[in-house]
């Protein structure tokens, strides 16, 4: 019988020296977004959120109150195996008992991957120089109960080669008024996306896409228009179309959030951060791609 494998960080630090009181910690989350409204804070009473379970197991591992900054924000159902934040630690504690005391405190469907002491000019968003996100398929005639809230079902027949060359346009420095969501808040619509690889691995199809930042539903509505053009739907060259016409309403559907994950955020390497594998998890076994951490 062989010896399985695993990540070389894949457990917790045995880390257990106390970090003096304001140390920059930074640390890698993964979630299953279905139950959560968001990762952001609300207003709204009785609202779950990503953000308010973390603060709310890092403050009791505290005894003091916690916030904490994200790398991204993702939607209502989006996931996440790669969430990176930082905060201030209130109080000394040592690696172990945020990483062990965080994970012994959140509910069952958000974990922690790795905590790291870093320097205090480490912010978890003005730091990143990328994020990664990758959009699963499920392309079958039947939808799976397994994996639902997991991937998104697509029940006709997708052609990946075409999707792929079709993303090819939106690779690069470029205005994207068209895949922004009309309650976005940026100032600007220009971001650089860095690729866009579409594969199919049995049934199902991956769009694996990283840029410098994102627009609010700006991955979901590419979804949309690639999978369009995929299904036949529209036809070849309408994601060029409207990426030119910079016009949201010529964009086509959203797509729904259940198949999005935020799998990497990439940082400077002078901040030395752990360096896993991206996932989400059950999609590792596609092939040696999909293992690594870069494409």
């Amino acid at each position: 019988m062989s010896t399985p494998s695993f990540e070389p960080q894949a457990f917790e630090r045995a880390d257990t020296e106390t970090l003096p009181e304001g140390t920059r910690i930074a640390m890698a989350l993964e979630y299953q977004g279905g139950a959560y409204r968001g990762w952001q804070s609300q207003d709204k009473p009785k609202v779950a959120t990503i953000q308010d379970a973390l603060e709310s197991a890092l403050s009791s591992v505290a005894a003091s109150p916690v916030t904490v900054i994200c790398a991204g924000r993702t939607d209502a159902g989006v996931h996440a195996s790669h969430q990176v934040v930082h905060f201030d630690a209130p109080v000394g504690r040592s690696v172990k008992a945020w990483h062990a005391g965080c994970n012994a405190l959140l509910p069952a469907d958000i974990a922690v991957r790795w905590v790291c002491p870093v320097a205090g000019d480490f912010h978890a968003r003005f730091s990143a120089t990328a994020r990664r996100y990758r959009y699963v398929i499920l392309n079958q005639l039947r939808r799976s109960a397994h994996l639902v809230g997991g991937v998104t079902h697509i029940d006709v027949p997708l052609d990946e080669a075409l999707m792929h060359r079709e993303a090819q346009v939106l690779v690069g420095e470029q205005d994207f008024s068209a895949f922004r969501a009309a309650s976005c808040q940026s100032h600007s619509p220009m971001r650089n996306i860095h690729y866009v690889n579409v594969s199919r691995h049995g049934r199902y199809v991956v769009i694996d896409i990283q840029g410098n930042a994102f627009l609010h539903h700006m991955v979901r509505n590419i979804a949309g228009v690639l999978v369009a053009v995929g299904s036949g739907a529209q036809p070849v060259g309408w994601t060029a179309e409207v990426l030119a016409s910079r016009d949201r309403s010529q964009g086509g559907v959203t797509a729904k959030p259940h198949g999005l994950y935020l799998v990497d955020v990439n940082y400077p390497s002078e901040f030395d951060l752990p360096q896993l594998s991206p996932g989400p998890e059950f999609i590792r076994s596609f092939g040696a791609e999909f293992a690594a951490d870069r494409p």
